[in-house]
């Protein structure tokens, strides 16, 4: 079984009749760092020994996905794939990918096996081979300006992973004609787009964030089928501050999960 970072929702407003309670109006009840309005509890997430949720929001695991592997993908995945399905990721179309991390990796991993023509955006040359091995047709230096120009007009949608502050305005020029650049990433900030980025092209400026119990399933049976996990380090609850260390330094490939289990033994 598997809990996403959704557990539970009204259930009565048209998102969550539609399947996608992420967009819930009452706002969902998030595994962690929300208050449950059933009990007034505190959600603590993956810290939690146990937890008592609604049916709908519990998964099956399809056989074949490592448990420690697909967890990410209970937030990371769906909130990847997603936008992808929604703006028609697939053959004959090249994506972009902005940011290789925990959400990043994820996405390029989908994106290939979507079947379309993936690019690797990153600042880090040394993440080009693994880039390759994950599944980009392509990888692009962000902050060589050369290889950027080169890039202009040729995606019909770029998924944007960043969560640390950066200008959008380069992306909006890689797009095609009525192309996409969806935000997943939460920088902190406002985004600044010139107006003109938009126009020329018809260009769309999109967001997304996680996904309802019918994509997630979806996305799970997907990701079974064409053997996508996240690229993980397994922690013991003991190695935390260690993992919250590295974190900080940015040293992880590309997802810590913490194995509760360990507690136990």
């Amino acid at each position: 079984m598997a809990v996403g970072n959704i557990i539970d929702s009204c259930g009565t407003c048209p998102p969550c009749l539609a399947g996608r309670e992420n967009w819930c109006r009452r706002f969902p009840t998030l595994t962690y760092g929300n208050t449950d309005p059933k009990d007034g509890l505190v959600t603590r997430g993956g810290y939690s020994s146990e937890y008592v949720l609604p049916a709908k929001f519990t998964y099956h695991l399809p056989d074949g996905l490592d448990p420690a592997g697909a967890a990410p993908l209970m937030c990371a995945g769906i909130t990847t794939y997603s936008p992808m399905k929604r703006w028609g990721v697939g053959p004959g179309k090249s994506v972009g990918i902005v940011g290789m991390g925990g959400l990043g990796h994820i996405a390029l991993k989908l994106a290939h096996a979507l079947g379309a023509e993936v690019v690797q955006f990153t600042r880090s040359e040394d993440k080009a081979d693994e880039a390759r091995a994950l599944g980009a047709d392509d990888v692009v230096l962000s902050t060589d300006e050369k290889q950027m120009a080169a890039q202009t007009g040729r995606f019909d949608f770029i998924l944007d992973t960043v969560g640390a502050p950066h200008s959008v305005e380069p992306y909006m020029g890689a797009l095609g004609m009525d192309g996409t650049l969806c935000v997943v990433g939460i920088p902190e900030g406002a985004i600044e787009v010139n107006p003109l980025s938009l126009i020329q092209g018809a260009k769309t400026l999109a967001g997304a964030g996680s996904g309802g119990t019918v994509e997630t399933r979806e996305m799970l049976d997907f990701c079974a089928e064409h053997g996508i996990t996240a690229e993980i380090e397994l922690m013991r609850p003991d190695q935390i501050n260690e993992a919250l260390g590295r974190l900080a330094r940015n040293d992880v490939r590309f997802r810590f999960v913490l194995d509760m289990t360990a507690q136990r033994q």
